[in-house]
């Protein structure tokens, strides 16, 4: 047998293994799953890892959704490639998304990274002894509405909100509160963004006699 022949077999052989395995884990068995894992993960993750700009905590993340999605679809592998071969292109898409995430987050961040008025407003969460009483009716009454605004949010929102605009932690900062990568964070902090300014705004555009707050729009 020549060493073509040789290899075509030895791929034949691997990819039955593969889908016997596969079966298995389909099926429900543990050490099957545990197998699969030893067997593909460390090289699925040096896979990821080159694509992702050597982001270790990104390529972690996005292993882990390959291996999700992977077995929800495991019951639809035929053994045509090998399981690593077929992990890879889903860890093609999965990759693909995550930079196009990226280009959405740092469209918006261009857009309201520099906004002062949302940074004003999260700010005034903090009360100013210093003002005078009329500064410090309009405080309050923002306070209220910033407030207000955060309770129709979920919970983190509010809280990576504060830490960025008011204590100005960074996005690795706030993903080491949260045991999130920095991009995770990044993306995490931009969502939270963008629902305050559309919550905010409906409730300001909504507000009869809100003379006080109409310089913020």
């Amino acid at each position: 047998m020549n060493f073509a022949a040789a290899a075509v077999q030895q791929h034949m052989v691997q990819h039955e293994q593969d889908l016997a395995l596969a079966r298995l884990v389909v099926a429900g068995d543990r050490q099957a799953f545990d197998r699969l894992f030893e067997l593909v993960f460390a090289r699925l993750y040096r896979f990821v890892l080159l694509r992702v700009g050597r982001d270790g905590d990104v390529a972690q993340d996005l292993c882990q959704q390959v291996l999700e999605r992977a077995i929800r679809r495991l019951a639809n592998y035929r053994g045509e490639a090998s399981l690593l071969t077929w992990l890879c292109t889903i860890a093609r898409h999965e990759i693909a998304d995550h930079w196009e995430r990226e280009r959405r987050t740092q469209r918006r961040t261009v857009s309201y990274d520099h906004d002062e008025r949302l940074r004003h407003v999260l700010e005034s969460l903090q009360a100013d002894p210093a003002c005078g009483p009329e500064a410090a009716r309009e405080q309050r009454d923002l306070r209220l509405l910033v407030q207000t605004v955060l309770d129709h949010m979920p919970s983190n929102y509010g809280d990576v909100l504060e830490w960025k605009y008011v204590d100005g932690l960074d996005a690795a900062s706030i993903g080491r509160r949260l045991n999130l990568s920095a991009s995770a964070a990044h993306s995490l902090v931009a969502r939270a963004r963008h629902a305050f300014r559309t919550e905010f705004d409906a409730i300001v555009g909504e507000l009869a006699g809100g003379a006080a707050l109409e310089n913020l729009r």
